[in-house]
């Protein structure tokens, strides 16, 4: 039997947690992936032993019960041994074998899974670095895009435009990287391919808020994204296609590659 080398809870799907899947699958290691969908993921007890709470466990004067913040309203029910491996008390939360030691932030958590299985995180520490300084800047841009989505039906225009902003400066530097090379860093695929496929991905989700935006006086920010930016859509398209990707993204995309006129597997 083989041993997973994290295990993680999250609510599902998450484009956050495949970039760490795909990675799993590449690398030939086990990751364990325990949650729901978003709505019943409330219902759920936050621990490394996740599980779903029965409606007579769910009481107010429970030891678990927790103020809901960011992501979720209302009551939530979280263990401390979570909370201590989880300072932030967000998801996807991973843990060591047996759950002593909490990895939090998506891309910490990929990182973790290529450290285990080799191959993914450069050549050299001044790769892994390189790599680093994408998925840092891959963060900065998923943080604004999570606010921007989850806030998509009544948009400040201070919010749109923090948006657009860190859009055009993301995909410059990315577009610009790609010009020279056909990765992200060196020759190879790397974890920093893998994170910018999947969280640019869920960004595109803004395409499905078009009329919403409309009606704000607002038009989607990546509407002419392929022809500004055509080797960072390509780079995406191509990859999300892989095998690898395709197996965890499954239909994610395709409504995108249809609106492109593209063909749809």
């Amino acid at each position: 039997m083989t041993t997973s080398v994290l295990k993680i809870f999250s609510y599902l799907p998450n484009p956050r947690v495949w970039k760490s899947l795909i990675t799993a699958d590449l690398c030939g290691v086990e990751v364990e992936v325990v949650g729901a969908k978003p709505p019943e993921l409330g219902t759920w007890l936050w621990d490394y032993d996740a599980k779903p709470l029965t409606e007579s466990e769910r009481v107010d004067d429970s030891p678990h019960a927790r103020t809901g913040r960011r992501g979720f309203s209302g009551t939530l029910w979280k263990t401390d041994a979570f909370l201590e491996a989880h300072p932030f008390g967000t998801v996807p939360a991973a843990f060591s074998p047996g759950g002593a030691v909490g990895v939090f932030e998506s891309n910490s958590i990929l990182r973790a899974v290529a450290r285990a299985g080799k191959g993914l995180y450069g050549q050299d520490g001044y790769e892994a670095s390189r790599i680093d300084s994408f998925l840092d800047a891959n963060l900065v841009f998923a943080r604004e895009a999570q606010v921007y989505l989850l806030g998509m039906e009544s948009l400040s225009q201070e919010s749109y435009d923090r948006m657009a902003a860190a859009y055009e400066f993301y995909l410059s530097g990315i577009e610009q990287t790609l010009t020279n090379s056909p990765y992200l860093v060196g020759e190879e695929l790397t974890i920093a391919d893998i994170s910018f496929v999947c969280d640019f991905a869920q960004f595109l989700r803004e395409g499905h808020y078009e009329e919403a935006l409309a009606t704000q006086s607002k038009t989607l920010i990546s509407a002419d994204g392929p022809s500004i930016y055509p080797k960072s859509f390509e780079h995406m398209l191509t990859l999300s296609a892989e095998p690898a990707f395709a197996e965890r993204m499954g239909s994610y995309l395709n409504w995108y590659r249809k609106k492109l006129g593209r063909e749809v597997a």
